[in-house]
This record gives structure tokens, sequence and C-alpha cells, in this order.
């Protein structure tokens, strides 16, 4: 999917919103300025966010509980994590009980990164735009809007 501008990317994210379930991971993949935040704050807004949402850069996570949102969200940030483990003092697991993830730098995770979740990777387009590629996991086969 190609995105022509920060817009588009935004909407994207909005369309992801409807998609939604409890127990979601998110998984945004990308170079920094690609666009992982835009599509990120798309999704919340689409999930009745009307706040702004700062990157979670050094907050590392950023929740947004309902009545804010229409399901709970962690907005995580992994980019400063040297290690896999630790991401374990972060206690992502909780997030999903009733909730969704939604984590940037996700290769920060290694092979602890959920195999069910829903893989999405942004790149600079030539034409100065973003393209869009997705990953689908059986479990969001038929609702991923982002195809």
């Amino acid at each position: 999917m190609i995105l022509a501008d920060a817009q588009a990317t935004h909407v994207a994210g909005r369309a992801l919103a409807a998609a939604l379930q409890p127990g979601d991971v998110i998984a945004l993949s990308g170079d920094l300025g690609a666009g992982k935040s835009s599509l990120a704050r798309g999704l919340l807004e689409g999930l009745g966010f009307a706040g702004e949402v700062p990157s979670p850069s050094f907050a590392l996570v950023i929740p947004y509980a309902p009545p804010e949102v229409a399901i709970p969200v962690w907005h995580v940030d992994l980019y400063r994590l040297d290690t896999p483990e630790e991401a374990d003092a972060l206690a992502l697991d909780e997030a999903l009980d009733d909730g969704v993830l939604v984590i940037e730098w996700p290769e920060r995770l290694g092979a602890r990164l959920w195999p069910e979740a829903l893989r999405v990777r942004l790149e600079f387009d030539a034409n100065g735009g973003r393209r869009l590629t997705v990953s689908v996991p059986p479990s969001w086969e038929g609702r991923c809007p982002l195809q």
C-alpha cells in the first residue's frame, strides 16, 4: 500500500482502529521518521482519543484507557532497549488482558514478539510518500484493512 503523505498514514491508522480487538498486538517497524508514530496517532484517534499523542520514546509506554478510548491501548516505543530481556520490566503482557499493544521498534523484542502480532512496516517511497507492507497472521485474516 502506498501512503502519499502523513495524512494518508494517519487515515490508515484510523482504519486499523476499527478492526482492533482486546489481545491484539500491532508491531510497527520502519526507520526513524517513516511514520510509525503517525500511524499510531491515527489509530488512537480512531478509537476516540481527542488529545495530543506524544511519541513514547522517553516514557517507553504511554497507556490510554476508557473513556478516552474505546478499548485500552498501550503505546510502546522500544527504541531505547538494548536487549529483549529489558522489556520484561515493562510487563507488556498485562495490556493484553483487556486491551491492545501498539509497539514501535518491535524488532528490539527479538523472538519475544508475539507470533500473532500484526506486523506493519513503513518505508520511505521514492515519491516522498511511504510504502506500507503488512504481515497478516491467522488471527487477523479477514479483518485487516491494510491490504
